[in-house]
């Protein structure tokens, strides 16, 4: 492994950022792996202004949806999925007025820099005998492997390729993998693909966003928070256009007219 691997790697393992902060001045956030690279930018800079520790938990949305309902203590939770925070919401988990459909995820084609997988052609270059291992999240939890897994139904390439699959606990992992040399190619969220590290480590082709479901994403504020006007000012940073500029640059479709966080 080199060293420029090993260090993306560790970009993508999802730790979270913990420093110290006085009680009520820090955040949990669990948050979709797709937003790794951009939420650990939009925390430092949320971190400078406010003073407000934003301790970051990466995953799949379906673990921390089943980690929530089991009163996991999160304050705020990123889902790449929005009928996760729809079902906490209808549970009565969820602070009124604080859902937020903060993105559309999309899906890309990643190989690594030096291979000879032609990701130019598509999902059609799967087929192909020198291809022996596809990553992607797994799709029983993970909303881009659910997408990955649509994606290659609607192509006609599902059953042939099913055998390669390997599957990563989230979408970071899957990324891991290919990048670690553990698969040959990927199918991993254009957030990822973008990031600096992996922009500059391999190539990438998008997905056509018609031959999957869409990806909205959506965040709550739980009901279980004890530092909800913290979680509410996290939420209103993030509608600063400079804020959604970057979610845009890492990839992001945004909402164009997004509203305040409701106020108790």
């Amino acid at each position: 492994m080199t060293i420029v691997t090993a260090f993306i790697l560790a970009a993508l393992s999802g730790s979270p950022l913990a420093r110290t902060s006085p009680a009520g001045r820090q955040i949990t956030v669990a948050a979709a792996a797709d937003l790794t690279f951009v939420f650990k930018e939009v925390a430092a800079h949320f971190e400078k202004e406010t003073g407000i520790t934003v301790r970051l938990s990466f995953g799949s949305s379906g673990n921390f949806f089943a980690q929530i309902q089991n009163g996991a203590p999160y304050d705020i939770f990123f889902s790449a999925d929005a009928r996760y925070p729809r079902q906490l919401e209808s549970a009565g988990l969820v602070e009124p007025g604080t859902f937020y459909s903060y993105g559309r995820g999309k899906i890309v084609l990643w190989a690594p820099k030096g291979s000879k997988i032609d990701v130019a052609r598509g999902l059609s270059v799967l087929a192909e005998p020198g291809v022996r291992k596809i990553s992607i999240a797994d799709p029983g939890h993970a909303p881009y492997g659910q997408a990955a897994v649509a994606a290659l139904r609607h192509e006609g390439l599902y059953d042939k390729v099913r055998d390669k699959l390997v599957l990563g606990e989230n979408i970071s992992q899957a990324a891991q993998f290919v990048l670690s040399g553990g698969a040959d190619v990927g199918i991993v969220a254009l957030s990822l693909a973008l990031s600096p590290t992996m922009k500059n480590a391999g190539k990438f082709s998008e997905v056509p966003e018609s031959s999957y479901p869409a990806i909205d994403q959506a965040a709550v504020i739980l009901k279980s928070s004890r530092n909800k006007e913290a979680a509410r000012q996290f939420l209103d940073f993030l509608r600063r256009p400079e804020i959604a500029g970057l979610m845009r640059g890492y990839g992001f479709a945004l909402p164009e007219t997004p509203a305040a966080v409701a106020k108790p």
